[in-house]
């Protein structure tokens, strides 16, 4: 089943796991650009592999929403329970996103780690991310 929601949907998950892979490429000034916190920046300048190893996962996840993506498209071959994790991957995309909004407005560490910009550019993008995954279970 093809819709253009699903694969505008995969095409922006593949997009996200490509800017992951592109930070760890560019190293500690690409984590400082896009704000993931000078904690792992440092660690990324220190030549420790922590922080590439969260954002490669981070891309793994991201190319693996791509792919549930565009196989409930029909693009790729099926993939069991498809639709299941493409709502699972919508209430993900729209639960970061929202969450995000208030993460920078909260006293925790986890959440004061990341920049205030972070918080905010990265949530309009999930929650924009979300809202065309949900475009797409509308059309299915």
């Amino acid at each position: 089943m093809s819709n253009d929601f699903l694969l505008m949907a995969g095409v922006f998950s593949f997009i996200a796991s490509a800017a992951h892979i592109r930070i760890i490429i560019g190293g500690a000034s690409w984590y400082r650009l896009f704000g993931a916190g000078e904690k792992m920046a440092t660690m990324a300048e220190e030549g420790r592999v922590f922080p590439h190893i969260i954002t490669f996962l981070i891309a793994i996840v991201l190319t693996g929403f791509g792919l549930v993506a565009w196989s409930v498209a029909g693009i790729l071959p099926p993939i069991p329970y498809s639709s299941m994790l493409l709502t699972l991957i919508t209430l993900i995309y729209l639960l970061r996103g929202v969450l995000g909004f208030v993460a920078p407005f909260i006293d925790h560490p986890a959440a004061n780690e990341n920049s205030t910009r972070f918080w905010l550019w990265s949530s309009g993008i999930c929650t924009f991310i979300g809202g065309v995954h949900l475009l797409s279970l509308c059309q299915i």
